[in-house]
């Protein structure tokens, strides 16, 4: 195994989730003698210091897959890897079109997906009858030509790598001939620990913000955006006050995400806004885009970890597993469905979403009851223990020779004869 040709929609991790677990994995690859090329867009690639991020195409039209067909061939690796979440491609359908296209260029190494997410969205093409278009839809996904979501990206993949059960199962339910090809992958805590003492942690968190050394810190860590509910947080924060004045509020991330584009000032200064008229000056504290150290540190000066996202958590989310290997007891919302390990009080307590008395009382039971802060932040922390990227890395290697032998034993040619594309 030598060389690893990655597909990805964009390629700014400090903006996009999809892309920080990228750059992650090809770190921890690279510790295992796995090199990897990223090839995304001209725009992504544009200012970076990495040879190997190469902007290949302008968009994820079709017209730029020709370019990217082109490159995969030029590059010659071992393994073809997609990233991929909708967002991440800008909504655009064409990378569904790649499987085909690669082959029909002569390109025979293997392909691996990773769907980072799954069952939500379909493509409704302009100008087609609504009829016709799930009618296509239809024939193609019964008969196992295409997917009627991600087109040929899945059933034209020799492995299907998924982060989380969601995706798994949703697949599983509508595609269940390309069970086979399944693979778990699971995330990984987006931040490594930096090492400090609880005692210096717990004093920079709140001497950085001008807050008393016994002030209780509740803390969210993550991109600012609207679908993560802050205006709730923000609300059940101004309702714990009440009767905790020491409590503190301290939002860990900034508006700078590829999700919100343009919108990123506006939201900021919403905020804003929010705090002076919730009358929360003083007891919240935005810190904006900080380095991955910072807000390793920031976190392990805080007493709770928070995550009021409207649609509810789940383990696909890379903030959460930070917080739960930083020892922290999360307070979360419910997500519909439940996944097993989210239960209540396993790992996390769950409050129903947008709900900011639920969330006021729940930080208040936890802030009065350090023993069940404890105990929730050390199952926290043994959740998260087999979780790293080194492992993360073993296994996408473990997938990677699988499907190389397989395509190998397929085609019936001597691995350097095959190697490349």
């Amino acid at each position: 195994m030598r060389r690893v040709a990655m597909v990805a929609g964009t390629y700014s991790p400090e903006r996009c989730g999809v892309a920080h677990y990228t750059a992650r994995l090809r770190g921890a690859l690279d510790e295992r003698g796995v090199s990897s090329v990223v090839l995304t867009t001209r725009d992504a690639a544009r200012g970076l210091e990495d040879p190997r991020v190469k902007g290949v195409v302008g968009g994820w039209g079709m017209r730029d897959l020709p370019a990217l067909v082109r490159t995969v061939r030029r590059e010659r690796p071992d393994v073809i890897h997609v990233q991929h979440a909708a967002g991440t491609y800008g909504f655009k359908r064409a990378v569904f079109f790649l499987p085909p296209l690669l082959r029909a260029a002569g390109c025979r190494a293997p392909l691996v997906t990773t769907v980072h997410e799954y069952g939500w969205w379909e493509w409704e093409p302009r100008g087609v009858p609504p009829g016709a278009v799930e009618a296509l839809k239809t024939w193609g996904q019964r008969r196992g030509v295409w997917d009627r979501e991600d087109g040929f990206l899945l059933t034209g993949s020799d492995a299907l790598l998924t982060t989380n059960t969601h995706a798994e199962a949703a697949i599983a339910d509508r595609l269940p001939w390309l069970i086979s090809r399944l693979r778990r992958v699971p995330l990984v805590a987006n931040v490594d620990i930096v090492p400090v003492s609880p005692e210096a942690a717990r004093d920079e968190a709140r001497s950085r913000y001008g807050w008393p050394l016994d002030a209780e810190v509740i803390s969210y860590f993550g991109f600012l955006h609207p679908v993560k509910g802050i205006e709730t947080l923000l609300e059940a924060h101004r309702r714990v006050l009440q009767s905790q004045p020491r409590a503190r509020l301290l939002l860990i991330g900034g508006v700078e995400s590829l999700a919100l584009g343009d919108e990123a000032t506006w939201y900021w200064n919403k905020l804003h806004a929010l705090i002076k008229k919730l009358g929360l000056d003083g007891t919240v504290a935005m810190t904006g885009y900080v380095p991955e150290e910072d807000a390793s540190l920031l976190l392990s000066g805080t007493d709770i970890g928070v995550l009021p996202f409207n649609e509810g958590v789940t383990l696909k989310s890379g903030t959460l597993l930070t917080m739960l290997t930083h020892g922290l007891p999360v307070v979360a919302t419910r997500p519909d469905p439940l996944e097993p390990d989210l239960v209540d009080g396993r790992i996390v307590r769950l409050v129903e979403r947008r709900d900011a008395a639920g969330l006021a009382s729940t930080f208040s039971e936890l802030l009065a009851d350090a023993r069940q802060r404890k105990r929730l932040g050390e199952a926290g922390r043994v959740y998260t223990r087999d979780l790293s990227w080194p492992a993360i890395a073993q296994r996408h290697q473990e997938v990677y020779e699988a499907v190389m032998q397989e395509r190998r034993s397929a085609h019936d040619t001597s691995p350097a004869k095959w190697a490349g594309a």
